[in-house]
């Protein structure tokens, strides 16, 4: 039987390893868009780079709704839904400095500056999401 994740579980969870979020946001029409994204949690915000073009990106800057699913595919199966509204920063050293932090966490101290660098630049943008709802369950298989 499911069990609910404590607050210091979830986050722990989401923030263990490489793991990534499935970000969904809502198209024009109402459908909506899902794509992976990394991310770092920053007290009660998720913290993530987009394009400024991209699907994400201008759904984001017209409609501020989002979820986010993070989970492990692993018996017996653990999972978090994230729900808020994202503001969207093309501050470029608030972009960079995010960029090279998320850069540190899935390639490595090694290569964030990389990460930093390349992902730093104008048509980049930070995006914070205020988490304002949560959905967290360990062991859903046992």
């Amino acid at each position: 039987m499911a069990q609910k994740m404590t607050d210091e579980e979830w986050r722990a969870f989401v923030s263990h390893g490489t793991r990534t979020a499935k970000l969904s946001t809502v198209r024009t029409d109402g459908r909506p868009h899902v794509a992976p994204i990394w991310f770092l949690l920053d007290g009660d915000d998720v913290v993530f780079n987009t394009g400024k073009d991209t699907v994400k990106g201008r759904n984001l800057a017209r409609d501020g709704r989002v979820a986010l699913c993070v989970d492990d595919d692993r018996p017996p199966f653990d999972y978090v839904v994230l729900q808020g509204r994202a503001v969207i920063s093309e501050d470029l050293d608030e972009v960079r400095h995010w960029a090279t932090r998320i850069g540190a966490r899935y390639m490595g101290e090694e290569r964030a500056e990389e990460f930093g660098v390349r992902n730093g630049v104008p048509g980049e943008l930070l995006v914070r999401v205020r988490i304002d709802r949560v959905l967290a369950e360990k062991a859903v298989a046992d």
